[in-house]
């Protein structure tokens, strides 16, 4: 349905010439604001609404108003794209954003250690201040981006600043250190970048330190996360064992960033920049002594109140959490599951009903629904909520046993065909989707093998057993394009190498080296162009073989007969 939005004009003004994508929180364009002489682009978000159910946009609604305004408040920063408009239109919601004008940072970092220009520590530390900024800031304002990747930080070809974008996986939760948080359709694209406590629902303000130190460890060493080595003692990341040159004191800092427990991280953006301006500004000797200080405060102080000033930090009063997620307002902001606000009517009854529904309690929803007097005018469709509530809870834990079970049985492309066909319930959906994100992380892992195994075979140029683990390598593998472009050239190789063989036996053939011509056509494989001409002449040649075969053994046996003759005419004589 994408192309039937090109040239459509929103709002009377904001017409959309080209599609940026779909994602599963709905589709983005980029659109011009013909209220101005320029046209200026923009960035256009549709909201994706999967219930036209009138309570379900209620409360779509009324969460869509009152997330927008924490984006209103984002867009404030120099660095992040300003926030223009919101609207609703034919029960549809939008938001409309700054488009800037640049290219991501995915351009800029080095493909592998061969490819591309591994980075500076200048321009690592240059990069981590710059982001750190911003994520100051956003912090500042009650919220954590929880998606930071190299795809999500744009380079502004006006003035060659970077700009932090897709605030969509924003989810404002009242923050606690036990506050169970869940996970809603990560994209694989993050996958690496995203720190271990946010699996399992435990986000924490230093997540997003935790991905922005992954991505700068990406441009010294030239290697994406997953592909970095993890000691399996401690689940830390040993990215220095690359042999990476750094000096120890950013290799510190980075290490304190990309920490496996989260207690152990940097508590704060501004404590890290505190300790890399002590690097740029003091001597080797004095920025050991304080990075010292630092990192002894950050680890004593479990309780999270360090903070630059040395005062506490005011960052986790009343921190907001945010997921990189999907729920119902994914792309704009997220549908939240905290409601402390009073019912004063059948109609809150209701949202709270929903609300609780979406979080997991059927019980506790159907009970509120059931509250609701009869005379009242959402009565009737309280009592179909509930039917309807009670067939999609069987049909969502259905699907997600059967995803389990694929699952625990290795069936991974079963599971990503499963965990579409979870209706839309927030609570169902993330449990299916921590079943797709485990998936995902064996897929990678199982693709990495298997590509070191063909590269390996390819190496003692065995092309036919490279191309067999090449084949095997699932499709929903994120080195799709890699295994593709790989079949290519190894397919490509060992059809040289095919005929390479044939113009050998066929060479040693014509000097009546038989046996040699049979050994080189018996290494062609069956499905290369020159298979089948390599039978005819293996059938050739084993004739021919076989004949002077015969024929030596005609001269030896020949030869051999001489020779008794000649034996038995000496004693005659004798």
């Amino acid at each position: 349905m994408t192309h039937h939005m090109i040239g459509r004009v929103l709002q009377g003004r904001y017409q959309i010439i080209q599609s940026l994508g779909a994602g599963v929180f709905g589709q983005t364009y980029i659109a011009v604001d013909t209220d101005y002489p320029d046209n200026p682009k923009c960035v256009v978000k549709q909201l994706k609404v999967s219930s036209s159910q009138s309570s379900y946009l209620d409360i779509l609604r009324l969460r869509f108003l009152t997330e927008t305004e924490t984006l209103k408040r984002l867009g404030r920063h120099q660095q992040i794209p300003e926030f223009i408009a919101c609207f609703e239109e034919h029960e549809r919601f939008y938001l409309v954003q700054e488009y800037i004008e640049g290219h991501a940072l995915t351009a800029e970092l080095p493909i592998d250690e061969q490819w591309g220009s591994l980075w500076s520590e200048n321009e690592v530390i240059e990069f981590l201040k710059d982001v750190l900024g911003i994520l100051e800031f956003v912090h500042s304002q009650g919220v954590i981006h929880c998606d930071i990747k190299p795809e999500n930080l744009i380079r502004r070809a006006v003035d060659g600043k970077l700009v932090l974008i897709d605030f969509g996986s924003i989810v404002p939760i009242d923050f606690g250190m036990d506050a169970e948080l869940p996970i809603y359709r990560i994209p694989v694209t993050s996958l690496g970048y995203i720190p271990p406590e946010q699996f399992i629902g435990k986000t924490q303000p230093n997540s997003d330190i935790y991905s922005l130190g992954m991505i700068a460890i990406q441009g010294l060493t030239g290697l994406e996360p997953l592909q970095l080595k993890v000691d399996t003692s401690t689940n830390e990341s040993a990215w220095r064992s690359q042999n990476t040159p750094v000096n120890d004191y950013l290799a510190a800092v980075l290490s304190q960033m990309i920490r496996y427990n989260s207690l152990n991280r940097f508590q704060s953006a501004s404590e890290v920049l505190r300790v890399l301006k002590q690097i740029v500004s003091e001597t080797p000797q004095t920025v050991e002594t304080t990075y010292t200080i630092a990192e002894a405060a950050v680890k004593d102080d479990n309780s999270n109140q360090y903070s630059a000033s040395g005062k506490s930090s005011p960052l986790l009063t009343g921190m907001k959490v945010g997921l990189a997620a999907n729920s119902l307002l994914m792309g704009f902001s997220v549908y939240s599951l905290a409601n402390t606000s009073p019912a004063h009517s059948e109609t809150d009854t209701l949202y709270k009903a929903t609300e609780e529904y979406q979080a997991g309690d059927l019980q506790e929803a159907i009970a509120l629904v059931k509250s609701i007097p009869s005379h009242s005018n959402v009565y009737p469709e309280a009592q179909a909520t509930i039917e309807e509530w009670q067939q999609q809870w069987q049909v969502a834990a259905q699907h997600y046993q059967a995803a389990e079970q694929a699952l625990n049985q290795g069936r991974w492309s079963e599971v990503l065909r499963i965990a579409p066909k979870v209706p839309d319930i927030l609570y169902w959906q993330s449990k299916t989707d921590q079943l797709v994100q485990q998936v995902h992380i064996k897929i990678e892992a199982e693709t990495k093998y298997l590509l070191s195994k063909a590269y390996e075979m390819a190496g003692a140029k065995e092309f036919s057993t490279a191309l067999e683990y090449l084949r095997q390598i699932p499709e929903e593998s994120s080195a799709g394009a890699l295994v593709q472009k790989k079949l290519a050239e190894y397919n490509k190789k060992r059809q040289i190498r095919a005929a390479y063989f044939l113009h050998n036996a066929n060479k040693k053939a014509s000097v009546g080296d038989f046996n040699s011509a049979v050994k080189f056509l018996g290494k062609i494989p069956k499905d290369t162009q020159v298979y089948a001409q390599a039978q005819i002449k293996l059938n050739e040649y084993t004739q021919k073989q076989r004949l002077q075969t015969q024929s030596q053994n005609l001269a030896v046996n020949h030869v051999s007969a001489a020779h008794k003759k000649k034996s038995a005419t000496k004693t005659l004589i004798f």
